[in-house]
């Protein structure tokens, strides 16, 4: 049988294991987490953004495992609102600045406490709901501050896959990760 242990549980210590295998509800920052934080713009003024694709079998990954998978971002942007719906996200709450009081509402009508809630971002207005959650994640490339104040701190910048190594450790903390990736291994010689 292969191994399927992530490279970087080496680097994930017992409590950040712990934290994360309490996890039911895990809420994701748009620009700078799923997207490399950049703002491109086409020479007629359209938006343009791109979004990683490990990043989405990730989050995928996360659902069919039955861990609710919410965004919440500061800017409306059809382009994530599409790239949402193409991945079956159905929590998505746009143009919220005050993120932790959108994750409460989020949360208010689901059974969850707070140590059941992952939240991932990496500026300022993160930080509320970062701090709220049982689990903070950021990015290297994140605001020092937001850096400071989380659990974890991914190897890889935002846009980049970095959302994939949160759904990994989550999932790798909750014992799912091996039979996720089993399928994809052939046995056979």
């Amino acid at each position: 049988m292969p191994d399927f242990t992530p490279p970087l549980s080496q680097h994930w210590n017992d409590e950040l294991l712990t934290k994360a295998s309490a996890i039911k509800l895990v809420a994701f920052d748009v620009d700078g987490i799923m997207s490399d934080g950049k703002l491109y713009f086409s020479a007629s003024g359209d938006e343009l953004k791109t979004f990683n694709i490990l990043d989405g079998l990730g989050l995928k990954q996360l659902m069919n495992a039955g861990i609710t998978v919410a965004v919440i971002t500061g800017r409306r942007s059809p382009l994530t609102e599409k790239r949402m719906n193409d991945l079956g996200i159905t929590h998505l709450m746009q143009g919220r600045e005050d993120k932790k009081v959108a994750l409460q509402e989020l949360v208010a009508n689901m059974d969850i406490t707070p140590e059941q809630i992952a939240y991932m971002g990496d500026d300022l207005p993160d930080l509320p709901a970062l701090q709220f959650a049982g689990l903070g994640i950021t990015v290297p490339n994140g605001y020092w501050l937001v850096r400071h104040h989380a659990d974890y701190c991914t190897t890889v910048a935002g846009g980049c896959g970095a959302v994939r190594e949160a759904c990994d450790l989550i999932l790798w903390s909750q014992d799912r990760l091996t039979t996720i990736l089993e399928p994809y291994v052939s046995t056979e010689s």
